[in-house]
C-alpha cells in the first residue's frame, strides 16, 4: 500500500511540470480586466478604453506558462458590472472587445451589436473563436480595449470586469 502511494505521489510531481498540464492550467483560467467607463463618454458614440489583463499564471509567478501551448483560440467572453454592481449592461448599444500583446497589434475576439436595454448585470459576447491568437496571449502584457456605443449618458464611471476564456492545445515541441 506504501509502494502505491510513493507511486502515485511520484507521477504527480513528474507530471505537475509537463507540457500537458501546464496546457491544462493556462486554457482553464480567464485572462481578467477591469475597465472604467467614464460617465464623460458621449451617448451613440464610438467610444474605447484599455486595461492590462490578467491570468491565473501571471498572479502566481508562472512567466513560462503559455511556452506549453499553441492554437490559442476565445473559448467565451462576459462583461460584467463591477461598481455599481447592479449597473445593467443595457446601457450599451454595442460592445466590442479587442486583445493586444502591447506591441501594437490587437485583433477583435468578441463584441454584441444588439444588447437589449433590460439585459442585467452581466453580459456574454458573442466570440470568433475561427482565428488563432497565439501571438497576443503568449506576448508579455495582454492588453483589453472594449470599444462601445452608450444608449444614453451616465451618472457616475462603472467599472466593468472582462472575463476572456482561452482554449489551447499542448506544444509537442516543449
Amino acid at each position: 500500500m506504501k509502494k502505491l502511494l510513493y507511486t502515485v505521489f511520484a507521477a504527480v510531481i513528474l507530471l505537475s511540470g509537463c507540457g500537458t498540464v501546464q496546457s491544462i492550467i493556462k486554457s482553464s483560467f480567464p485572462y481578467t480586466a477591469t475597465l472604467v467607463i467614464p460617465k464623460t463618454s458621449k451617448a451613440d458614440a464610438v467610444t474605447s478604453v484599455t486595461s492590462t489583463a490578467s491570468s491565473f499564471d501571471e498572479t502566481f509567478g508562472n512567466q513560462s506558462g503559455s511556452d506549453y501551448i499553441r492554437d490559442v483560440r476565445i473559448a467565451a467572453a462576459k462583461i460584467i458590472a463591477s461598481d455599481p454592481s447592479d449597473k445593467s449592461m443595457g446601457m450599451f448599444k454595442s460592445i466590442k472587445v479587442f486583445v493586444s500583446n502591447g506591441v501594437g497589434d490587437e485583433i477583435m475576439v468578441a463584441s454584441r451589436s444588439d444588447v437589449s436595454e433590460h439585459i442585467g448585470s452581466s453580459l456574454v459576447l458573442d466570440i470568433d473563436n475561427s482565428i488563432f491568437i497565439d501571438k497576443y496571449v503568449k506576448g508579455n502584457s495582454l492588453k483589453v480595449r472594449l470599444e462601445y456605443v452608450l444608449r444614453g449618458t451616465l451618472t457616475t464611471d462603472v467599472r466593468v470586469k472582462t472575463t476572456l476564456n482561452f482554449s489551447s492545445s499542448p506544444n509537442s515541441k516543449k
